[in-house]
């Protein structure tokens, strides 16, 4: 393994990490089935149901919360049931939600996924309704960040926050899931480490090759990623390429694991850990938690995930 001795002191409080994540929250419904609809007009029946609180930039704030570090979560709801229950939820795991706005007039965002005998998932989203502008945010309180991230769902709020880190020096973690390419136009040229989807990188650059991923050089990013689920993952750093295996396991539900690896890597970096280190702790981190149903279910602590690493080669 590598150096990770600051995850360790992460651990132990001796080491004081702070990360803000700015974006998406939704409530995700989910169904669990046998099979998943093959097309066309039909019924299915679900084996479980749920309701769980997700959204990239949510579960990441989820994530660093379960690891063991102190996060806030920046984002919009309505003021409704589902926006009540999302911060209810975000407290009850150790989120700052003092600033997720509950607009009178916004709805909240709400998923329905639905999760096969495999652990693969089809969603449907409806993104919610609020207010673009980003003045109301907190600035001063960026001072305390150890790093940021920010999903692509908020550009005002995303590119507001990631300019204020990067004129305090703090690191910026950007989630590329899918969105337009104006979007990655804007938030790349103030994104320190971008990690794209595949599916996302396809959809931006025409192709998740790393010849594509070698492309987003010209926005000046000092990493740009592409996580490619059991391939693991593929970043460029100072102009080299670079790979890191996933971590097998037996997978029950790959929901939120994308989210999941980039809360880990924020919080990595905030420590200060490499490139390569962090990569390989949300590998692990976003593995763990693929071995149990639901988006936020199954993630560890700091302690188990290093454990789970000393067992692997």
């Amino acid at each position: 393994m590598g150096d990770f001795s600051a995850l360790a002191e992460v651990a132990s409080r001796a080491k004081p990490v702070h990360v803000i994540c700015l974006g998406l929250s939704a409530l995700d419904q989910v169904w669990r089935v046998e099979q998943p609809f093959a097309g066309g007009s039909e019924k299915i029946k679900a084996v479980a149901y749920g309701t769980l609180g997700g959204g990239m930039a949510a579960n990441a704030s989820v994530a660093v919360a379960k690891l063991g570090a102190s996060v806030a979560f920046w984002g919009r709801a309505g003021n409704d049931a589902a926006g009540h229950e999302m911060a209810s939820a975000f407290t009850a795991e150790g989120v700052d939600v003092e600033n997720f706005r509950l607009f009178p007039d916004g709805r909240s965002s709400v998923s329905g996924i639905i999760v096969d005998s495999l652990g693969e998932r089809q969603i449907v989203n409806f993104r919610g309704l609020y207010p673009e502008a980003a003045d109301w945010l907190p600035l001063d309180a960026v001072a305390q960040a150890s790093s940021v991230l920010a999903d692509p769902r908020w550009v005002e709020g995303a590119a507001t926050l990631f300019g204020e880190a990067r004129a305090r020096g703090i690191p910026t973690v950007l989630d590329g899931d899918m969105a337009d390419a104006e979007v990655f136009e804007r938030l790349l040229p103030l994104t320190d480490h971008a990690i794209f989807s595949e599916p996302a990188l396809t959809a931006y650059a025409g192709s998740a090759d790393d010849r594509s991923l070698a492309g987003l050089a010209r926005f000046g990013c000092r990493v740009v990623a592409v996580t490619r689920g059991e391939g693991g993952v593929s970043w460029y750093e100072q102009g080299r390429l670079h790979r890191q295996a996933a971590y097998a396991v037996d997978v029950v539900d790959t929901t939120g694991a994308g989210d999941v690896f980039h809360g880990a890597y924020a919080l990595a970096i905030g420590a200060g850990l490499d490139v390569r280190a962090a990569m390989a702790f949300s590998a692990a981190t976003a593995a763990m938690k693929c071995r149990h149903a639901g988006g936020r279910n199954g993630i560890p602590d700091i302690n188990e995930c290093l454990a789970f690493m000393r067992t692997k080669p």
